[in-house]
């Protein structure tokens, strides 16, 4: 491809980001669902229709809104897997910052909660998405333990599973809601436990 046809492609993923970080503004201050494509499109001050040229619907603009938000936290989560320590400090890490980025995006703003909770009731396909691609992430920390010896040999899909479902409460907006009444277990507790268990031997 030219230069000269990657500019109209440049401007247009410009464009489709500001309508994407004007949404997600906006579902914060006002809530995705009172959010209107008028509302964005007034902001950006441009018609509802030049919004529509990028986004076909306004769910699609939710969907690009929420892809983007985890998109962030899956980007944190690859640069703590490839970065420095044992597997062991850098899966705590993993779990710790997973819990403080989403009470960041979902608990502290209770507005933007709402897109999250339709997202879940909704089964909104990204979801899925989103969980594999943590579950890579843990199972690629897990199964570099297991080569180096830190971790007990083992299947590092299931250990990746395993550990997932008993520290969910802490990254799962939902539950993280749900229990938040419930201090204890901490989350550095649980994956202390799981740690305990990776080193004794699990997913066999």
């Amino acid at each position: 491809m030219s230069a000269v046809e990657d500019v109209p492609n440049a401007r247009e993923n410009e464009q489709r980001a500001r309508i994407v970080a004007t949404a997600e503004r906006l579902f914060r201050e006002i809530g995705f669902q009172k959010t209107t494509v008028a509302d964005i499109a007034r902001e950006l001050r441009m018609s509802p229709a030049n919004v529509y040229r990028f986004f076909g619907s306004k769910s699609e603009i939710h969907m690009a809104v929420a892809r983007q938000l985890m998109g962030e936290v899956e980007a944190a989560a690859e640069r703590l897997a490839s970065g420095p320590g044992t597997a062991a400090e850098r899966l705590k890490t993993l779990v710790l910052a997973s819990e403080a980025m989403n009470a960041e995006r979902y608990l502290a703003d209770r507005k933007l909660h709402e897109m999250v909770e339709a997202a879940l009731n909704e089964h909104w396909p990204l979801i899925d998405d989103h969980i594999d691609r943590l579950d890579g992430i843990f199972e690629r920390i897990i199964a570099s333990g297991m080569e180096s010896g830190e971790f007990a040999k083992g299947d590092a899909r299931l250990a990746s599973a395993l550990v997932r479902t008993a520290c969910v409460r802490f990254c799962h907006p939902h539950l993280m809601v749900e229990f938040a009444h419930r201090p204890h277990p901490t989350s550095a507790q649980m994956i202390d436990f799981c740690l305990t268990a990776l080193r004794a031997g699990v997913g066999s």
